[in-house]
Protein backbone atom coordinates (compact mmCIF):
# COMPACT_ATOMS: atom_id res chain seq x y z
CA UNK A 1 0.00 0.00 0.00
CA UNK A 2 1.12 3.44 -0.73
CA UNK A 3 2.97 5.36 1.64
CA UNK A 4 2.49 8.68 0.25
CA UNK A 5 0.25 10.54 -2.38
CA UNK A 6 3.27 11.62 -4.24
CA UNK A 7 7.34 10.46 -4.24
CA UNK A 8 9.98 12.66 -6.16
CA UNK A 9 12.35 9.80 -6.33
CA UNK A 10 16.55 10.28 -7.16
CA UNK A 11 16.79 14.15 -7.97
CA UNK A 12 19.66 16.31 -6.62
CA UNK A 13 17.61 18.42 -4.39
CA UNK A 14 19.09 22.32 -4.04
CA UNK A 15 17.88 24.17 -1.15
CA UNK A 16 19.66 27.67 -0.17
CA UNK A 17 21.96 25.56 2.30
CA UNK A 18 22.63 22.63 0.73
CA UNK A 19 22.97 20.14 -1.95
CA UNK A 20 21.90 16.50 -1.99
CA UNK A 21 20.31 13.30 -3.72
CA UNK A 22 17.50 12.16 -1.81
CA UNK A 23 13.88 11.13 -2.73
CA UNK A 24 10.63 13.44 -1.39
CA UNK A 25 7.40 12.08 -0.32
CA UNK A 26 4.62 14.08 -0.41
CA UNK A 27 1.12 14.09 1.70
CA UNK A 28 -1.87 16.43 1.25
CA UNK A 29 0.42 18.53 -0.31
CA UNK A 30 3.31 18.86 2.09
CA UNK A 31 6.70 17.18 2.54
CA UNK A 32 6.44 14.74 5.09
CA UNK A 33 9.81 12.85 4.27
CA UNK A 34 12.78 13.34 2.77
CA UNK A 35 15.68 10.92 2.85
CA UNK A 36 16.82 7.85 0.68
CA UNK A 37 14.45 4.88 -0.40
CA UNK A 38 11.68 6.25 0.79
CA UNK A 39 7.98 4.02 0.66
CA UNK A 40 6.06 3.93 -2.07
CA UNK A 41 3.88 6.78 -3.42
CA UNK A 42 0.39 6.83 -5.35
CA UNK A 43 1.97 8.86 -8.15
CA UNK A 44 5.91 9.07 -8.76
CA UNK A 45 8.24 10.98 -10.32
CA UNK A 46 11.49 10.04 -10.97
CA UNK A 47 13.76 13.17 -11.08
CA UNK A 48 17.24 11.16 -11.72
CA UNK A 49 20.16 13.65 -13.21
CA UNK A 50 17.83 16.08 -12.84
CA UNK A 51 17.65 19.32 -9.85
CA UNK A 52 15.13 19.67 -7.92
CA UNK A 53 14.73 23.32 -6.52
CA UNK A 54 11.97 24.85 -4.21
CA UNK A 55 9.23 26.44 -6.60
CA UNK A 56 10.43 29.92 -7.26
CA UNK A 57 8.56 33.16 -5.72
CA UNK A 58 8.52 36.02 -8.22
CA UNK A 59 8.12 38.46 -5.31
CA UNK A 60 7.69 41.92 -7.39
CA UNK A 61 5.09 41.56 -9.97
CA UNK A 62 2.13 43.35 -11.52
CA UNK A 63 -0.87 41.61 -12.40
CA UNK A 64 -4.61 42.68 -13.76
CA UNK A 65 -3.45 46.31 -12.53
CA UNK A 66 -3.52 49.80 -13.97
CA UNK A 67 -0.92 51.98 -14.33
CA UNK A 68 -0.63 55.34 -13.26
CA UNK A 69 -1.00 56.40 -16.44
CA UNK A 70 -4.23 54.66 -17.01
CA UNK A 71 -3.02 51.95 -18.99
CA UNK A 72 -3.73 48.55 -17.48
CA UNK A 73 -1.33 45.03 -17.65
CA UNK A 74 -2.11 42.74 -20.26
CA UNK A 75 -2.39 39.78 -18.21
CA UNK A 76 -4.84 38.96 -15.89
CA UNK A 77 -4.46 36.72 -13.04
CA UNK A 78 -4.80 33.17 -14.96
CA UNK A 79 -2.44 34.21 -18.33
CA UNK A 80 0.20 36.01 -15.37
CA UNK A 81 -0.03 32.52 -13.46
CA UNK A 82 -0.11 30.19 -15.80
CA UNK A 83 3.17 31.49 -17.32
CA UNK A 84 4.55 31.81 -13.94
CA UNK A 85 4.08 27.74 -13.73
CA UNK A 86 5.58 27.33 -16.98
CA UNK A 87 8.98 28.69 -15.74
CA UNK A 88 8.96 26.82 -12.30
CA UNK A 89 7.31 30.33 -10.06
CA UNK A 90 4.76 28.63 -7.53
CA UNK A 91 4.51 31.86 -6.00
CA UNK A 92 3.45 35.57 -7.05
CA UNK A 93 3.38 38.47 -4.90
CA UNK A 94 1.59 41.37 -7.22
CA UNK A 95 0.13 44.62 -5.79
CA UNK A 96 -2.96 46.00 -4.88
CA UNK A 97 -2.72 49.59 -5.70
CA UNK A 98 -4.09 52.08 -4.08
CA UNK A 99 -4.56 55.42 -5.71
CA UNK A 100 -5.56 59.01 -3.89
CA UNK A 101 -8.68 58.77 -2.26
CA UNK A 102 -9.39 55.31 -2.24
CA UNK A 103 -9.98 52.58 0.69
CA UNK A 104 -7.66 50.47 1.31
CA UNK A 105 -9.83 47.99 2.44
CA UNK A 106 -11.88 48.43 -0.74
CA UNK A 107 -8.98 48.37 -2.98
CA UNK A 108 -7.60 44.92 -0.92
CA UNK A 109 -11.54 43.44 -1.74
CA UNK A 110 -11.31 44.46 -5.50
CA UNK A 111 -8.32 42.94 -5.70
CA UNK A 112 -9.38 39.58 -4.36
CA UNK A 113 -12.28 39.53 -6.72
CA UNK A 114 -9.15 39.60 -9.63
CA UNK A 115 -7.63 37.09 -8.29
CA UNK A 116 -9.15 34.50 -6.51
CA UNK A 117 -11.25 32.61 -9.47
CA UNK A 118 -8.26 32.82 -11.63
CA UNK A 119 -5.00 32.20 -10.48
CA UNK A 120 -3.19 28.81 -10.80
CA UNK A 121 -0.22 28.99 -8.21
CA UNK A 122 -0.24 30.17 -5.31
CA UNK A 123 -0.50 34.17 -4.45
CA UNK A 124 -0.51 36.32 -1.66
CA UNK A 125 -0.53 40.68 -1.80
CA UNK A 126 1.77 44.02 -1.28
CA UNK A 127 -0.05 46.84 -0.56
CA UNK A 128 0.38 50.27 -2.83
CA UNK A 129 0.08 53.22 -0.85
CA UNK A 130 -0.24 56.62 -2.63
CA UNK A 131 -2.62 58.19 -0.17
CA UNK A 132 -1.32 57.77 3.41
CA UNK A 133 -4.03 59.54 5.17
CA UNK A 134 -4.65 59.47 9.18
CA UNK A 135 -7.62 56.83 8.29
CA UNK A 136 -4.91 54.39 6.60
CA UNK A 137 -2.15 54.70 8.78
CA UNK A 138 -3.85 54.66 11.77
CA UNK A 139 -6.64 52.14 10.98
CA UNK A 140 -6.73 50.48 7.57
CA UNK A 141 -2.99 49.49 7.57
CA UNK A 142 -2.96 48.58 11.21
CA UNK A 143 -6.07 45.91 10.21
CA UNK A 144 -4.59 44.72 7.09
CA UNK A 145 -1.28 43.72 8.22
CA UNK A 146 -2.34 41.84 11.11
CA UNK A 147 -5.17 40.08 8.23
CA UNK A 148 -1.93 38.78 6.19
CA UNK A 149 -0.99 41.74 4.25
CA UNK A 150 2.38 42.58 5.93
CA UNK A 151 4.35 44.40 2.68
CA UNK A 152 3.59 47.38 0.84
CA UNK A 153 5.29 49.90 -1.66
CA UNK A 154 5.87 53.71 -1.47
CA UNK A 155 7.29 55.30 -4.72
CA UNK A 156 9.43 58.52 -4.89
CA UNK A 157 8.31 59.44 -8.29
CA UNK A 158 5.26 59.53 -10.86
CA UNK A 159 2.32 62.03 -10.39
CA UNK A 160 -0.17 59.78 -9.14
CA UNK A 161 1.83 57.69 -6.74
CA UNK A 162 4.64 59.43 -5.45
CA UNK A 163 5.14 60.56 -1.61
CA UNK A 164 6.77 63.28 -0.13
CA UNK A 165 8.90 63.21 2.99
CA UNK A 166 6.66 63.95 5.45
CA UNK A 167 4.30 61.03 4.07
CA UNK A 168 7.33 58.50 3.60
CA UNK A 169 8.03 58.89 7.66
CA UNK A 170 4.87 58.60 8.36
CA UNK A 171 4.32 55.54 6.65
CA UNK A 172 7.93 54.28 7.85
CA UNK A 173 6.61 54.97 11.59
CA UNK A 174 3.36 52.69 11.20
CA UNK A 175 5.54 50.05 9.54
CA UNK A 176 8.11 50.24 12.39
CA UNK A 177 5.03 49.70 14.74
CA UNK A 178 3.27 47.02 13.37
CA UNK A 179 6.13 45.45 11.84
CA UNK A 180 5.80 45.29 8.22
CA UNK A 181 7.95 45.79 5.24
CA UNK A 182 8.40 49.06 3.02
CA UNK A 183 9.44 48.58 -0.40
CA UNK A 184 10.91 51.45 -2.16
CA UNK A 185 10.26 52.49 -5.78
CA UNK A 186 13.22 55.11 -5.44
CA UNK A 187 13.98 57.43 -7.85
CA UNK A 188 14.14 61.84 -8.01
CA UNK A 189 10.85 62.98 -9.10
CA UNK A 190 12.22 66.28 -9.78
CA UNK A 191 15.01 65.09 -11.19
CA UNK A 192 13.02 63.18 -14.07
CA UNK A 193 10.45 65.96 -14.34
CA UNK A 194 13.16 68.93 -15.29
CA UNK A 195 14.93 65.94 -17.40
CA UNK A 196 12.21 65.01 -19.56
CA UNK A 197 11.10 68.53 -19.47
CA UNK A 198 14.17 69.82 -20.96
CA UNK A 199 14.43 67.05 -23.29
CA UNK A 200 11.31 67.37 -25.22
CA UNK A 201 11.52 70.82 -25.72
CA UNK A 202 14.49 70.05 -27.74
CA UNK A 203 12.91 67.69 -29.47
CA UNK A 204 14.39 64.05 -28.30
CA UNK A 205 10.94 62.25 -27.82
CA UNK A 206 12.30 58.52 -28.78
CA UNK A 207 12.40 55.88 -26.13
CA UNK A 208 15.62 55.93 -25.70
CA UNK A 209 15.33 59.91 -24.27
CA UNK A 210 13.50 57.74 -21.47
CA UNK A 211 16.80 56.47 -20.09
CA UNK A 212 18.36 59.64 -20.44
CA UNK A 213 15.22 61.14 -18.44
CA UNK A 214 16.05 58.87 -15.84
CA UNK A 215 19.40 59.44 -15.37
CA UNK A 216 21.62 56.87 -12.70
CA UNK A 217 21.80 59.59 -10.08
CA UNK A 218 17.94 60.61 -9.62
CA UNK A 219 17.87 56.97 -8.59
CA UNK A 220 21.18 57.03 -6.04
CA UNK A 221 20.12 60.34 -4.45
CA UNK A 222 16.65 58.52 -3.92
CA UNK A 223 17.91 55.61 -2.82
CA UNK A 224 20.15 57.35 -0.50
CA UNK A 225 16.92 59.84 1.34
CA UNK A 226 14.97 56.50 1.42
CA UNK A 227 17.48 55.08 3.22
CA UNK A 228 18.42 57.78 5.38
CA UNK A 229 14.47 58.69 6.49
CA UNK A 230 14.65 54.82 7.66
CA UNK A 231 17.70 54.84 9.47
CA UNK A 232 16.23 58.08 11.24
CA UNK A 233 12.45 55.70 12.31
CA UNK A 234 14.67 52.65 12.80
CA UNK A 235 13.09 50.69 10.20
CA UNK A 236 13.86 47.81 8.07
CA UNK A 237 13.16 49.00 4.14
CA UNK A 238 13.67 47.09 0.76
CA UNK A 239 14.69 49.05 -2.63
CA UNK A 240 13.21 47.52 -5.34
CA UNK A 241 14.52 46.53 -8.84
CA UNK A 242 17.69 48.43 -8.39
CA UNK A 243 19.56 48.97 -11.58
CA UNK A 244 21.96 51.41 -11.59
CA UNK A 245 25.76 50.80 -9.83
CA UNK A 246 25.13 54.01 -7.98
CA UNK A 247 21.98 53.40 -6.47
CA UNK A 248 23.36 49.42 -5.78
CA UNK A 249 26.45 51.23 -4.15
CA UNK A 250 24.76 53.14 -1.58
CA UNK A 251 22.53 49.67 0.01
CA UNK A 252 26.31 48.39 0.10
CA UNK A 253 27.10 51.30 2.08
CA UNK A 254 24.19 51.07 4.02
CA UNK A 255 24.68 47.01 4.68
CA UNK A 256 27.95 47.48 5.66
CA UNK A 257 26.99 49.93 8.86
CA UNK A 258 25.14 47.04 9.93
CA UNK A 259 21.39 49.16 8.67
CA UNK A 260 18.15 46.25 7.77
CA UNK A 261 18.82 48.12 4.06
CA UNK A 262 17.65 44.96 1.64
CA UNK A 263 17.96 44.95 -2.32
CA UNK A 264 16.11 43.34 -4.80
CA UNK A 265 16.98 43.45 -8.43
CA UNK A 266 15.90 42.18 -12.28
CA UNK A 267 16.63 40.31 -15.35
CA UNK A 268 16.21 43.71 -17.57
CA UNK A 269 19.00 44.81 -15.61
CA UNK A 270 21.04 42.04 -16.13
CA UNK A 271 20.28 40.99 -19.70
CA UNK A 272 19.23 44.38 -21.18
CA UNK A 273 21.13 47.48 -21.77
CA UNK A 274 20.15 51.38 -23.12
CA UNK A 275 21.40 50.12 -26.62
CA UNK A 276 18.10 48.55 -26.84
CA UNK A 277 15.95 51.22 -25.65
CA UNK A 278 17.80 52.91 -28.75
CA UNK A 279 16.23 50.01 -31.59
CA UNK A 280 14.79 51.43 -35.02
CA UNK A 281 11.35 53.55 -35.34
CA UNK A 282 9.53 52.80 -32.31
CA UNK A 283 11.02 49.55 -31.19
CA UNK A 284 12.95 51.07 -28.32
CA UNK A 285 9.46 51.04 -26.72
CA UNK A 286 9.44 47.49 -25.78
CA UNK A 287 12.24 47.83 -23.30
CA UNK A 288 11.31 51.00 -21.46
CA UNK A 289 10.88 50.36 -17.84
CA UNK A 290 11.36 52.34 -14.88
CA UNK A 291 14.32 52.69 -13.65
CA UNK A 292 15.88 51.64 -17.36
CA UNK A 293 18.23 49.39 -18.43
CA UNK A 294 21.78 50.92 -18.07
CA UNK A 295 24.90 50.48 -20.09
CA UNK A 296 27.02 46.92 -20.59
CA UNK A 297 29.64 47.82 -18.11
CA UNK A 298 26.35 48.15 -15.63
CA UNK A 299 25.41 44.99 -15.79
CA UNK A 300 28.57 43.21 -14.51
CA UNK A 301 28.45 45.77 -11.75
CA UNK A 302 25.00 43.98 -10.75
CA UNK A 303 26.00 40.87 -11.05
CA UNK A 304 28.50 41.45 -8.63
CA UNK A 305 25.92 42.91 -6.67
CA UNK A 306 23.76 39.47 -6.81
CA UNK A 307 27.41 37.38 -5.93
CA UNK A 308 28.13 39.94 -3.14
CA UNK A 309 25.11 39.74 -1.61
CA UNK A 310 24.14 43.45 -2.10
CA UNK A 311 20.85 42.29 -3.57
CA UNK A 312 18.87 39.71 -1.45
CA UNK A 313 16.06 39.13 -4.18
CA UNK A 314 15.51 38.65 -7.57
CA UNK A 315 12.31 39.26 -8.61
CA UNK A 316 10.95 39.97 -12.25
CA UNK A 317 8.97 42.96 -12.04
CA UNK A 318 6.84 41.70 -14.73
CA UNK A 319 4.37 44.69 -16.05
CA UNK A 320 3.19 43.71 -19.00
CA UNK A 321 1.84 46.30 -21.92
CA UNK A 322 1.16 44.44 -25.21
CA UNK A 323 3.07 46.29 -28.15
CA UNK A 324 0.61 46.15 -30.79
CA UNK A 325 -2.32 46.55 -29.04
CA UNK A 326 -4.42 50.43 -28.49
CA UNK A 327 -4.19 49.53 -24.95
CA UNK A 328 -0.29 48.43 -24.37
CA UNK A 329 2.74 50.63 -25.71
CA UNK A 330 1.05 52.37 -28.55
CA UNK A 331 -1.87 53.89 -26.12
CA UNK A 332 -0.89 57.30 -27.75
CA UNK A 333 0.09 56.44 -31.11
CA UNK A 334 3.33 54.63 -32.58
CA UNK A 335 5.33 57.61 -32.60
CA UNK A 336 4.59 58.60 -28.76
CA UNK A 337 7.12 60.81 -27.22
CA UNK A 338 8.48 58.95 -24.36
CA UNK A 339 6.60 60.53 -21.43
CA UNK A 340 3.59 58.84 -22.84
CA UNK A 341 4.40 55.49 -23.25
CA UNK A 342 3.31 52.37 -20.75
CA UNK A 343 6.39 51.59 -18.66
CA UNK A 344 7.20 47.49 -18.19
CA UNK A 345 8.45 44.50 -19.85
CA UNK A 346 7.25 40.90 -19.28
CA UNK A 347 9.60 38.25 -17.27
CA UNK A 348 7.50 36.17 -15.40
CA UNK A 349 7.91 32.78 -16.91
CA UNK A 350 11.67 33.15 -18.07
CA UNK A 351 13.06 34.96 -14.56
CA UNK A 352 14.73 31.77 -12.83
CA UNK A 353 15.72 30.32 -16.21
CA UNK A 354 17.89 33.09 -17.46
CA UNK A 355 19.41 33.24 -13.55
CA UNK A 356 19.47 29.61 -13.64
CA UNK A 357 21.11 29.38 -16.93
CA UNK A 358 23.54 32.67 -17.16
CA UNK A 359 24.43 32.33 -13.07
CA UNK A 360 24.83 28.69 -11.88
CA UNK A 361 25.76 27.69 -15.48
CA UNK A 362 28.00 30.26 -16.11
CA UNK A 363 29.91 29.76 -12.43
CA UNK A 364 29.00 33.15 -11.14
CA UNK A 365 26.33 31.83 -8.48
CA UNK A 366 26.43 28.37 -6.90
CA UNK A 367 22.88 26.49 -6.17
CA UNK A 368 22.23 27.31 -3.26
CA UNK A 369 22.30 30.64 -4.11
CA UNK A 370 20.52 31.23 -7.02
CA UNK A 371 17.50 29.42 -4.64
CA UNK A 372 17.97 31.96 -2.44
CA UNK A 373 17.93 34.65 -4.50
CA UNK A 374 14.91 32.74 -6.56
CA UNK A 375 12.91 31.60 -3.93
CA UNK A 376 14.39 30.94 0.01
CA UNK A 377 15.09 34.98 0.54
CA UNK A 378 11.70 36.41 -0.54
CA UNK A 379 10.06 33.86 1.43
CA UNK A 380 11.68 34.70 4.33
CA UNK A 381 11.36 38.72 3.63
CA UNK A 382 7.30 38.16 3.73
CA UNK A 383 6.62 36.15 5.89
CA UNK A 384 6.15 32.88 3.99
CA UNK A 385 9.38 31.02 5.01
CA UNK A 386 9.08 28.12 5.83
CA UNK A 387 5.97 27.39 4.26
CA UNK A 388 7.05 28.30 0.86
CA UNK A 389 10.97 28.69 -0.08
CA UNK A 390 12.58 25.66 0.87
CA UNK A 391 12.05 22.18 0.61
CA UNK A 392 11.96 20.76 4.22
CA UNK A 393 9.68 18.45 5.87
CA UNK A 394 6.31 20.37 6.52
CA UNK A 395 6.80 22.63 3.51
CA UNK A 396 4.39 23.01 1.00
CA UNK A 397 5.68 20.39 -1.50
CA UNK A 398 6.19 23.82 -4.21
CA UNK A 399 8.80 22.24 -6.21
CA UNK A 400 10.70 22.45 -10.04
CA UNK A 401 12.36 20.17 -11.76
CA UNK A 402 14.98 20.95 -13.51
CA UNK A 403 16.89 19.72 -16.74
CA UNK A 404 20.03 21.88 -16.22
CA UNK A 405 21.66 20.74 -19.72
CA UNK A 406 17.79 21.41 -22.00
CA UNK A 407 19.07 24.43 -24.48
CA UNK A 408 15.85 26.95 -24.96
CA UNK A 409 15.88 29.49 -27.50
CA UNK A 410 13.33 31.97 -25.70
CA UNK A 411 10.69 33.02 -28.44
CA UNK A 412 7.13 34.70 -27.85
CA UNK A 413 5.30 31.82 -29.28
CA UNK A 414 6.72 29.85 -26.50
CA UNK A 415 5.63 31.74 -23.23
CA UNK A 416 2.56 31.76 -21.80
CA UNK A 417 1.27 35.19 -20.96
CA UNK A 418 -0.81 37.70 -22.73
CA UNK A 419 1.93 39.27 -24.25
CA UNK A 420 2.61 39.41 -27.81
CA UNK A 421 6.38 40.57 -27.18
CA UNK A 422 9.28 39.50 -25.07
CA UNK A 423 12.85 41.60 -24.48
CA UNK A 424 14.52 38.46 -24.40
CA UNK A 425 13.72 37.19 -28.24
CA UNK A 426 16.44 34.69 -29.66
CA UNK A 427 18.06 34.33 -26.61
CA UNK A 428 19.43 30.80 -25.69
CA UNK A 429 20.05 29.92 -22.42
CA UNK A 430 20.89 26.55 -21.22
CA UNK A 431 18.74 24.85 -18.14
CA UNK A 432 15.01 24.94 -17.70
CA UNK A 433 12.29 23.87 -15.25
CA UNK A 434 10.97 21.03 -17.33
CA UNK A 435 8.10 19.92 -14.49
CA UNK A 436 6.37 22.10 -11.67
CA UNK A 437 4.65 21.35 -9.00
CA UNK A 438 2.18 23.59 -6.53
CA UNK A 439 1.20 21.41 -3.36
CA UNK A 440 1.84 18.23 -4.84
CA UNK A 441 -0.24 18.48 -8.28
CA UNK A 442 1.62 19.03 -11.40
CA UNK A 443 0.79 22.21 -13.16
CA UNK A 444 3.52 22.42 -16.12
CA UNK A 445 5.15 19.91 -17.71
CA UNK A 446 7.59 19.95 -20.51
CA UNK A 447 7.03 23.08 -21.91
CA UNK A 448 2.68 22.95 -21.66
CA UNK A 449 0.97 23.79 -18.68
CA UNK A 450 -1.51 21.83 -17.17
CA UNK A 451 -2.87 22.84 -14.29
CA UNK A 452 -6.43 25.05 -14.03
CA UNK A 453 -7.67 28.76 -13.38
CA UNK A 454 -8.41 29.07 -9.68
CA UNK A 455 -6.57 25.77 -8.11
CA UNK A 456 -4.00 28.89 -6.68
CA UNK A 457 -4.43 29.81 -3.01
CA UNK A 458 -3.95 32.75 -1.41
CA UNK A 459 -1.33 32.80 1.36
CA UNK A 460 -1.86 34.95 4.42
CA UNK A 461 1.59 36.61 5.27
CA UNK A 462 3.09 36.53 8.36
CA UNK A 463 5.33 39.03 10.18
CA UNK A 464 8.77 38.62 9.25
CA UNK A 465 11.92 38.54 11.54
CA UNK A 466 13.48 40.67 8.95
CA UNK A 467 11.41 43.45 9.81
CA UNK A 468 12.71 43.95 13.15
CA UNK A 469 14.25 47.25 14.11
CA UNK A 470 17.61 47.70 15.40
CA UNK A 471 17.16 49.13 18.50
CA UNK A 472 19.63 51.98 16.90
CA UNK A 473 18.29 55.74 17.40
CA UNK A 474 20.21 58.37 15.19
CA UNK A 475 18.58 61.12 18.05
CA UNK A 476 17.74 60.99 21.74
CA UNK A 477 13.91 60.74 20.80
CA UNK A 478 11.56 58.24 20.05
CA UNK A 479 9.07 60.01 17.58
CA UNK A 480 6.45 56.83 18.01
CA UNK A 481 6.11 57.14 22.30
CA UNK A 482 7.31 60.75 22.50
CA UNK A 483 10.26 59.35 25.25
CA UNK A 484 13.28 61.72 24.93
CA UNK A 485 16.95 59.51 26.14
CA UNK A 486 20.23 60.81 26.94
CA UNK A 487 22.47 61.62 24.11
CA UNK A 488 24.86 58.72 25.22
CA UNK A 489 22.04 56.44 23.91
CA UNK A 490 22.32 58.17 19.99
CA UNK A 491 24.02 55.68 17.89
CA UNK A 492 26.76 57.50 15.59
CA UNK A 493 28.31 54.50 13.80
CA UNK A 494 29.04 55.92 10.67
Amino acid sequence: MAEYDLVVRNGTLATASDVFRADIGVVDGRVVTIGAKVGAGRREIDAEGRIVTPGGIDSHCHIAQRSSMGVMTADDFFTATRSAACGGTTTVIPFAAQYRGMSLRQVVKDYHACADRKAAVDYAFHLIISDPTEQVTGQELPALIKAGYTSFKIYTTYDALKLDDRQILEVLSTARRERALVMVHAENHDVISWLSEKLLAAGHSAPRFHGMAHAPIAEREATSRAISLAELVDVPILIVHVSAREAMEQIRLAKSRGLKVYGETCPQYLFLTADDLDRPGFEGAKYMCSPPPRDKANQEVIWQGLVTGVFDVFSSDHAGYRYHDPEGKMKHGRNAPFKKVANGVPGLEVRTALLFSEGVGKGRIDLPKFVSLSATNAAKLYGLYPRKGTIAVGSDADLAIWDADKEVTITQSKIHDAMDYTPYEGMTIRGWPITTLVRGEVVAEGGEFVGAAGKGCFLKCDISPATAPLGRRTIAFDPATGSAESSKHVDRAQ
